[in-house]
């Protein structure tokens, strides 16, 4: 005597099979663990695995294995539920082959099994198949009732074959089988789905003349296909007759009445019919809204419409489409009522439908534009502590629109770090907004803290986004205001290198704060930038400059930046210049501007080649003060001789006889012209 399964035994083998394992031809193939937890198969437990299995595979697997290890036999019914499972997930091939292997096994064939299969390679979009099944129904004796005629319809008309409907009908009459409500119901779907009315029509008709009684389905059918055409009338006119055959209209009735009140944009039909419904005990459901809305948003009703949304939320009634909330809320924000837009949201939140940020930032944007930027801080703050803005599930972003004003708010008020943290978070989205971007940057400079603006600049620059003229300037000026004038020039630096040109004011205010900090080489780098660009103010501050390196030794580079002046048409004061390092006691420097000037022709006062001779007589540099002396000489400007004596005696006192012997020569030269000069004079007054 076999023994029973108990029932927990069975729950067991269940579980086992049902979890779908990583390895489950594995435990299929310890047939001997299994036995002893299941001594016998009986057809109960074999099709309770089957129909509870949650993987096609498993439950082929399954079905396989207990016929190859001779655990059960399968009979039609086992037959019929794995064809299902693996018709619903589209194994076609394996379903087919377990179908043809029937007969091998000395199972009879059943009409349901190839309606299964017929039904199955329609779904899949396989027409072609399902018509050849069905063909073969006949060539192999399957029986065909109006049954399998009824699904080879609906495959067919589903994809549009309304002719081969046609025929395979007149087939159907043909062979004496006749056709049922479901039978007519299917064809006047299908040629309204093709767009065939007037065919449609003449089914209802030949169906009414057959006197085949007509229920609520056919009246939906013929309702929903003029609704689509946008013959309303046709359809009202349907409906009027349903309700005259005592036929009571449905919730589908009336939402496919709605639909196509809708799409013709009678919209006041729509919401007639709603409360014609009500008024029967129908209770609209989710599609019924779902239709409605959408309609009444184009309709620009939006008092209706938050009306709707408001009974839905009471009711816990969510729409079949999410994307209606964008419309409510953007049809409300339109209209500038953001209570109502934010009731949307809590609509949404309500009904436990994810709300995204781009539902967010319809409203922000509407907030910003009506002044109301409290508010929008408000819902900003919720889309940071939610984490919404960066769900990966969501599909509606924030919008420049919305987030761009927010961020210029922030900015301008003192809550620039907010700001960036919205930033950053897009930015983790792709978003690489110049405007924000460069909002930031002017916030952070204006709050004093231009060393994070200064590493979003770099952000930018590494991504190649554009920055702006304004952004450099609002960064330059924030350094400057920390006393912090190398971070200031790096600025302008960056600046320039990105093509932007800054004014004179901020060359001006950088050159300023690196002089007065001591970085004399360092605003002179600037000036010469300022130069270049052809920018040639503040003479008074070059002049500075010049003299500032002049004096602290760095005589080449002051020699450059005039050259570079002289470039640009301006002359610095030479005199100036010499008679201030003269004073200082700067004398080589002097020496070397003055022979600058000299060798390029410059316009020099004769008083300042006198006060540089001067100061190094007095310095002891007697070979520098012969050399400058012969080239105010050479100039014809000496007037004090008696410097001349002094310089030869002290070059005569230190050796330098042959520079003391030129000049003692080149002073009797000029004795001698002087006194030829008087005689001349002389003699044209004798004459």
């Amino acid at each position: 005597m076999q023994m029973e399964n108990p029932p927990f035994l069975r729950i067991q083998l269940l579980i086992l099979l049902q979890q779908g394992r990583q390895q489950p031809r594995q435990h299929f193939g310890q047939k001997n663990s299994i036995r002893n937890l299941v001594p016998s198969f009986d057809h109960e437990l074999v099709y309770n695995v089957l129909h509870s299995s949650k993987n096609s595979e498993h439950a082929l697997q399954f079905f396989r294995w207990v016929e190859r290890a001779n655990l059960f036999e399968h009979n039609g019914e086992t037959h019929l539920k794995i064809i299902e499972i693996l018709g619903r997930a589209s194994k076609l091939n394996h379903a087919r082959c377990i179908l043809f292997d029937m007969p091998k096994k000395g199972l009879e064939w059943d009409e349901d099994l190839w309606v299964l299969m017929i039904d199955s390679y329609g779904k899949a979009g396989i027409v072609q198949e399902s018509v050849k099944l069905f063909q073969k129904m006949e060539e192999l004796g399957v029986e065909r009732t109006i049954k399998s005629y009824d699904v080879l319809f609906k495959v067919i008309l589903r994809r549009g074959r309304y002719m081969m409907a046609k025929r395979y009908f007149n087939k159907m009459l043909s062979e004496g089988i006749e056709p049922t409500r479901h039978t007519f119901n299917i064809m006047i779907w299908g040629f309204f789905l093709s767009g065939k009315v007037e065919t449609a029509n003449r089914f209802f008709e030949d169906m009414k003349s057959r006197e085949i009684e007509l229920d609520v389905v056919t009246y939906n059918t013929m309702i929903n296909g003029y609704s689509r055409v946008k013959k309303m009338e046709e359809a009202e006119k349907y409906f009027v007759e349903m309700k005259g055959r005592n036929i009571e209209p449905t919730v589908v009735t009336y939402t496919t009445l709605i639909k196509g009140f809708v799409s013709v944009e009678r919209v006041d039909d729509a919401l007639r019919l709603v409360e014609e419904m009500k008024g029967f005990g129908i209770k609209p459901n989710s599609i019924t809204y779902s239709t409605l809305l959408p309609g009444l948003c184009d309709a620009e009703k939006l008092s209706e419409a938050r009306t709707i949304l408001k009974e839905m939320a009471e009711k816990y009634i969510a729409p079949t489409d999410n994307s209606i909330f964008i419309k409510l809320i953007s049809g409300q924000c339109k209209v500038s009522n953001l209570d109502a837009a934010a009731d949307v949201l809590k609509a949404m939140i309500r009904l436990s439908i994810p709300t995204e940020a781009g539902h967010y930032g319809v409203l922000i944007e509407a907030c910003c534009k009506a002044g109301e930027y409290d508010r929008a801080v408000e819902l900003l703050d919720k889309l940071i502590e939610k984490n919404i803005i960066l769900r990966p599930q969501s599909t509606l972003h924030l919008e420049p629109g919305a987030y761009n004003p927010l961020i210029e708010y922030l900015c301008n008020n003192g809550q620039t770090a907010k700001a960036e943290t919205l930033v950053r978070q897009l930015m983790k989205l792709g978003v690489q907004d110049p405007i924000a971007l460069n909002t930031l940057i002017r916030g952070h400079s204006q709050e004093g803290a231009p060393d994070s603006a200064f590493e979003l600049l770099k952000i930018m620059l590494r991504r190649k986004v554009n920055s702006e003229k304004s952004a450099y300037d609002s960064l330059v000026q924030s350094y400057l205001r920390k006393s912090d004038p190398a971070d200031a020039k790096a600025a302008l630096d960056s600046m320039i290198e990105n093509g932007h040109l800054p004014d004179s004011s901020l060359y001006r205010s950088v050159m300023e704060s690196l002089f007065e900090d001591g970085r004399v080489q360092t605003a002179s780098r600037v000036m010469k930038m300022m130069l270049e660009k052809g920018v040639t103010d503040h003479q008074d501050l070059i002049a500075k400059i010049l003299e500032a390196l002049l004096m602290r030794g760095h005589v080449e580079e002051a020699l450059g930046r005039i050259e570079l002046l002289m470039q640009s048409g301006i002359a610095p004061d030479f005199d100036s210049l010499l008679s201030v390092l003269c004073e200082k006691g700067k004398t080589i420097a002097a020496l070397k501007l003055l022979d600058y000037g000299l060798e390029r022709d410059y316009n020099i006062d004769f008083s300042s080649y006198e006060k540089l001779l001067d100061a190094l007589l007095a310095a002891g540099k007697t070979l520098n003060a012969y050399s400058i002396l012969c080239k105010i000489m050479g100039k014809g400007g000496v007037t004090n001789w008696s410097v001349c004596k002094d310089l030869i005696k002290s070059l005569n006192e230190e050796g330098n006889t042959k520079q003391a012997d030129i000049l003692s020569r080149m002073i009797a030269g000029k004795d001698k012209k002087a006194d030829n000069k008087k005689a001349d004079k002389k003699a044209k007054v004798a004459y």
